[in-house]
């Protein structure tokens, strides 16, 4: 991919926010900033129109909890389309976690995951949005 240079005007206080994202994300330079920042408003974009996009939905939940995994187990079933595969760790004698990739419409994902974190026992769930491509 070809890179092209130009130059940017901005206010001094917004150039000083933009100079703490680097230094706190760890970029190595401004243009790389600039660059996520672009891509992430972009693929936020792609999420708002509905488009095909991908992701994962992390969760972590007891696995002493009753019919949890069957509960999540039947709604990834119902899902079956979405789902690109799933990562089951046990994080200690109690605590699971469950990464699941996804792929598909954001309404869909985002309805999969609502659904996923809303069962009974899941201590935390989230989805990470990103691009299809």
């Amino acid at each position: 991919m070809k890179v092209k240079r130009f130059g940017v005007s901005i206010e001094e206080n917004l150039l000083i926010k933009l100079d703490a994202l680097v230094k706190k994300q760890k970029f190595p330079n401004r243009s790389q900033a600039i660059r996520f920042l672009i891509q992430e408003k972009l693929v936020e974009e792609e999420w708002d129109k509905d488009r095909e996009v991908a992701g994962a939905i992390v969760l972590v939940y007891d696995h002493h909890k009753r019919e949890l995994q069957k509960k999540s187990t039947t709604l990834q079933h119902d899902y079956f389309d979405l789902i690109l595969s799933v990562q089951h760790v046990h994080l200690d004698h109690n605590n699971c976690l469950e990464t699941i990739a996804v792929k598909g419409k954001a309404r869909k994902l985002k309805e999969l995951a609502d659904k996923l974190i809303a069962i009974k026992g899941i201590k935390h769930g989230e989805l990470v949005m990103s691009t299809a491509s």
